[in-house]
């Protein structure tokens, strides 16, 4: 039912910087659990690697609970509206200057908003021939968190499928000399505004979709290997 992007596919969007697709977690259940006060069982194994369209650790509340919860979704957006799940390959991140306008997020902005967990994302400089990736972390590989949204979508033969995106901003000055967009981080005193559920009032969030402070944050090359996912 899905449209899964094959490896050469994601080599080239990647290569081709147009989006911030790639990105690492790596740290136990428990400390994502203590770090982020979120409850349900979730896998406990280190991913170097999170590509689009596969599934990823997602944190979010609910309108009518007070707790925080882990979801995996599917990493592309597919809105609730949609007529097929292929838009979801279109729809990894989510720019927040036009976030509120755009008809895929516009819903979501206000209402479904969620953290995604990370510990390292990963952008391509070229240099001659080749593209050298290179990995971000905060401060010396620290847990933080995407500002991310959801939808939920119901499929032709009756299956929910619940997706995310990445919101994105222009970079600090430590990503721009390798590309000109960076992944919008959310400070950890921001987590609960962000994921209020009755919260909807886009201009008390506005000040979250920033670029994350670049004395904040370190880069180092990585492995050619990164383009295989």
């Amino acid at each position: 039912m899905f449209s899964v992007l094959s490896r050469s596919r994601l080599c080239e969007i990647c290569q081709n910087g147009l989006v911030c697709n790639r990105y690492r977690l790596t740290h136990s259940k428990q400390y994502l659990a203590d770090r982020f006060q979120a409850f349900e069982e979730i896998d406990d194994h280190p991913r170097y690697n999170i590509a689009p369209t596969q599934p990823v650790l997602t944190v979010r509340r609910e309108h009518d609970q007070k707790v925080r919860r882990f979801t995996r979704m599917r990493w592309g957006l597919i809105p609730s509206w949609a007529k097929d799940a292929s838009i979801g390959n279109r729809t990894l991140n989510a720019r927040s200057e036009t976030v509120k306008t755009t008809p895929a997020f516009r819903d979501s902005i206000l209402r479904k908003r969620c953290l995604i967990p990370a510990d390292g994302f990963y952008e391509w400089r070229r240099m001659g021939s080749v593209k050298q990736p290179y990995c971000f972390e905060v401060a010396k590989g620290e847990i933080f968190a995407f500002a991310g949204l959801w939808d939920q979508w119901r499929s032709p033969d009756g299956q929910i499928v619940e997706s995310c995106t990445i919101l994105t901003t222009p970079p600090n000055s430590l990503v721009a000399e390798i590309h000109d967009r960076m992944p919008v981080i959310v400070a950890p005193d921001k987590y609960e505004r962000w994921l209020d559920p009755d919260l909807n009032d886009f201009e008390a969030i506005r000040d979250i979709l920033k670029p994350y402070e670049a004395n904040l944050m370190r880069r180092y090359p990585v492995s050619m290997k990164l383009n295989n996912s």
